[in-house]
């Protein structure tokens, strides 16, 4: 296995170890959730997680789910237990940016749908502010995109359209994704706020506030974070 796959795995089987009979439990999507799925199903099948069911987060994960007789089921109003997902960047503070993969959505509606919501990925992932080395992706309806572009340019973002414009990239949701290459640093919140604003938006890639732990895995162990105020 590639050495960073191992890696990927080794942090998704810790999150493994919060699973516990009867849960109900929310499915990333992205590499590291893979793993994640992966575990799961093997321990279903060894009779070793008894009532599990799942909610998945992608059309990606719940075939993955399917395949191993993971029990499915629709995100019900009264939430869930648990939600494990990948990141692209964490902060200090656990405030990840997450979509590069194109899930975002419904990513970020599990994860709030979640009493517990946590981070698994590989020490590459580890930044010491959001934006560090990867965009925000923000995704966008495609009726009058380019206009909903030049409203994020004025926020100061260098916003692309993800696969360009003659093949762009198309979200579960049937939706566009721009990419927000920002300048500089920049304030998390304040930006989040503001993306929230801008008629055509339909979710962004912050996720601020929501992790309760992540599980980064580097070459040395796998190191469990706590989040602590910003």
């Amino acid at each position: 296995m590639d050495p960073i796959e191992r890696l990927k795995r080794d942090a998704a089987r810790r999150a493994l170890e919060l699973v516990e009979p009867g849960m109900l439990v929310g499915l990333g999507s992205g590499s590291t959730a893979h793993h994640f799925i992966a575990g799961l199903g093997a321990r279903l099948a060894a009779g070793a997680l008894a009532g599990v069911r799942a909610v998945a987060s992608s059309r990606e994960s719940e075939s993955q789910a399917l395949e191993l007789g993971i029990p499915l089921i629709d995100l019900p109003a009264g939430g869930i237990d648990l939600a494990v997902d990948g990141m692209d960047e964490v902060s200090p503070t656990l405030d990840a940016i997450k979509g590069l993969g194109g899930a975002l959505t419904r990513e970020k509606i599990v994860a709030a749908a979640a009493r517990r919501f946590v981070l698994v990925g590989d020490g590459r992932k580890r930044v010491d502010r959001l934006g560090q080395r990867a965009p925000v992706p923000v995704e966008i309806i495609a009726f009058g995109w380019r206009h909903t572009r030049e409203r994020l340019r004025a926020l100061g973002a260098d916003p692309r359209l993800r696969g360009g414009e003659a093949d762009p990239y198309t979200t579960d949701n049937g939706n566009l994704i721009l990419d927000l290459a920002m300048p500089g640093p920049f304030d998390p919140r304040t930006l989040a706020d503001a993306l929230c604003g801008v008629p055509g938006v339909v979710e962004h890639g912050l996720f601020l506030g929501m992790a309760e732990r992540a599980f980064v895995a580097e070459a040395g162990g796998v190191a469990e974070l706590s989040r602590t105020p910003a």
